[in-house]
């Protein structure tokens, strides 16, 4: 790999992660929650996780190995629940994640609260 293609590869990168930012960020403030914990590596997992499915120490399951598969698309399942939205959004949020937060935070869905009980 060249030297521009790896620049390029960098600024795509930074990109990306600042659109994923940019969108925690919204949905954090939809949630009711601080969007600059959206900045804070931990605390953005944790913060999403309460979000999603009420309770925000559960995102230690993310760091057990299979469980966090299984526990990554139940909490994808929970995000979408808790914004209204249905199996196709989950569907989005697992496949195409970094988009779908994007329209998650700037579209018209209103948080509605953890839907898992």
């Amino acid at each position: 790999m060249n030297s521009a293609t790896q620049v390029g590869s960098s600024i795509g990168s930074l990109i990306a992660a600042i659109l994923l930012i940019i969108a925690w960020w919204k949905v954090f403030e939809k949630a009711g929650e601080a969007g600059w914990k959206a900045i804070i590596p931990i605390l953005d997992i944790y913060t999403l996780v309460k979000i999603a499915d009420g309770n925000g120490w559960k995102f230690l399951l993310l760091c057990i190995p299979v469980v966090n598969i299984i526990y990554g698309i139940m909490l994808f399942s929970r995000l979408a629940k808790a914004f209204g939205k249905g199996t196709g959004f989950t569907l989005g949020l697992i496949f195409l994640s970094p988009i779908f937060m994007l329209i998650l935070g700037f579209g018209d869905a209103q948080y509605q609260g953890p839907q898992n009980q």
